[in-house]
């Protein structure tokens, strides 16, 4: 979870995230396998909207809200800290078995050993230790 401090001061915390997503069923089927194991629970809100829900930990895909396509954020990444190098490589490892795209291979990149895949929907994913 993320804590920004200023002054001394915990100000806030991240909350959630939520990626966009064109094909809900795909999206759903993809983090069901990426995420088993993980000791999350599964949320479904709506027909629009499904959650992974852990300690400290929201994630979301949805259908948008305006009925327009998803389209993933140039810039855009999101990252799940787990914990160490041979959980990232699962982690990497499982997603591109589950069609996600390498955006950068298991890899020491200064502090952290991190690898970044495309989920379904092309949304941009860091794995760290």
């Amino acid at each position: 979870m993320w804590f920004f401090y200023f002054g001394g001061y915990q100000t806030m915390k991240m909350n959630y995230f939520v990626v966009g997503t064109n094909n809900m069923d795909a999206a759903t089927r993809f983090y069901d396998a990426l995420f088993e194991g993980e000791n999350l629970q599964k949320l479904k809100a709506s027909d629009r909207m499904t959650y992974w829900l852990g300690e400290d930990f929201a994630f979301a895909v949805a259908l948008p809200f305006n009925e327009q396509p998803a389209t993933n954020g140039n810039g855009t990444m999101l990252g799940f800290n787990v914990g160490t190098g041979d959980q990232v490589v699962k982690l990497y490892n499982k997603a591109i078995n589950l069609g996600g795209i390498c955006e950068g291979q298991p890899n020491q990149r200064g502090p952290r050993f991190s690898a970044y895949v495309r989920d379904l929907d092309k949304n941009k994913i860091c794995f760290s230790d």
